[in-house]
C-alpha cells in the first residue's frame, strides 16, 4: 500500500483536511520567519490567539502574513482564565469575522498552565449551544475527555506534556484510554519539542497533532516545521502500518525453521 495524504483525509468539524499537523503563530521573532514556517509546514488549519493580534488592522497584524485562501484560521482563547472570559473572546473572534471555529482554552493555573477542566466544560456547553465548532485543550484525562465529547466538542486536544515545556508525550496509557474513549478526533496539543515526539503522537493512533513553541523556538523554524510535517506524516504512515508486538527476548531476522540442512 502507497500512502497517500488524500486517501487517508482528516475529517474535522465537518469538514475534510489533507494534512494532519496544526500549527501556532505566536513566539516567533519576525512575522516573516512565522510565514515561511507556516508555508513550510504544508499545515492547513493555523491558530492565531484572538487576545493577542491586532483585530481592526489598523497596524501590522500577524494576519497580514497568513494566505487565508491557503490555511483555515482557528481563533483560540489563549490567556483566558475563565469560562466568560473565553467565550467573550470566541464571540469577539467571529464578529471579526475570524471564525465560528475555536480552539478553547480555559486556563487554571498560571505556573504550569494547565486547563480548568470543570470551566472548560461549561464553555464548551455553551458554545455549542451558540453554534460554535468547539476544540478544547484539555489534559489527558480520558473522563473529562469522554465529557466533552457528550458536551458537543468537535475534538478534543489533551496535553502531552506542559505548554511550551517540549516534553514530549509524557503519559501516553491515557493518551491510548482517550482514543478508546471518545470517537471524536483527538488531537495532541502542548509539549511537542522535537519531530520524533509528533512522531510518537501519530503512532499511538491520534489523529492530528497541534504545536507552536515546537517550531517558533527552534533555531530554524523554517527547517523544524519541514520536520515536523515529515514527522507527523511518517507516524501516520507507521500506525497505519502497524508495528510489530513489543517482546522481551530476541527474535531472529533469519529465522532456521523450514530450512533444510
Amino acid at each position: 500500500m502507497t500512502y497517500s495524504q488524500t486517501d487517508d483525509a482528516f475529517s474535522l468539524g465537518g469538514r475534510v483536511f489533507r494534512s494532519r499537523l496544526l500549527v501556532g503563530t505566536g513566539k516567533y521573532s519576525t512575522f516573516a520567519i512565522m510565514k515561511e514556517a507556516l508555508e513550510k509546514s504544508d499545515a492547513e488549519i493555523v491558530t492565531v490567539a484572538v487576545r493577542r493580534i491586532n483585530l481592526n488592522r489598523s497596524t501590522e497584524s500577524l494576519l497580514d502574513y497568513i494566505d487565508t485562501g491557503r490555511f483555515t484560521l482557528l481563533p483560540n482563547t489563549a490567556g483566558c482564565y475563565t469560562a466568560e472570559e473565553a467565550i467573550r473572546t470566541a464571540y469577539l473572534a467571529r464578529e471579526a469575522g475570524l471564525s465560528n471555529w475555536v480552539k478553547l482554552e480555559v486556563i487554571g493555573d498560571e505556573k504550569t498552565l494547565f486547563p480548568d477542566t470543570e470551566a472548560l466544560l461549561a464553555a464548551t456547553k455553551t458554545l455549542v449551544k451558540e453554534g460554535f465548532v468547539v476544540l478544547p485543550y484539555t489534559n489527558d484525562d480520558p473522563i473529562m475527555a469522554r465529557k466533552l465529547q457528550d458536551a458537543g466538542a468537535a475534538a478534543v486536544m489533551p496535553l502531552g506534556a506542559p505548554i511550551g515545556s517540549g516534553m514530549g508525550i509524557q503519559n501516553p496509557a491515557n493518551i491510548r484510554i482517550i482514543l478508546e474513549t471518545v470517537s471524536v478526533p483527538v488531537i495532541v496539543d502542548a509539549g511537542v519539542g522535537t519531530a520524533s515526539d509528533a512522531s510518537v503522537a501519530m503512532e499511538l493512533g491520534c489523529d492530528a497533532v497541534l504545536m507552536n513553541t515546537g517550531i517558533a523556538g527552534a533555531k530554524d523554524p523554517a527547517a523544524m516545521a519541514e520536520a515536523m510535517k515529515m514527522a507527523v506524516q511518517a507516524g501516520r504512515i507507521a500506525f497505519r502500518a502497524g508495528r510489530i508486538p513489543k517482546k522481551l527476548y530476541a527474535s531472529a531476522s533469519s529465522p532456521l525453521q523450514g530450512v533444510s540442512q
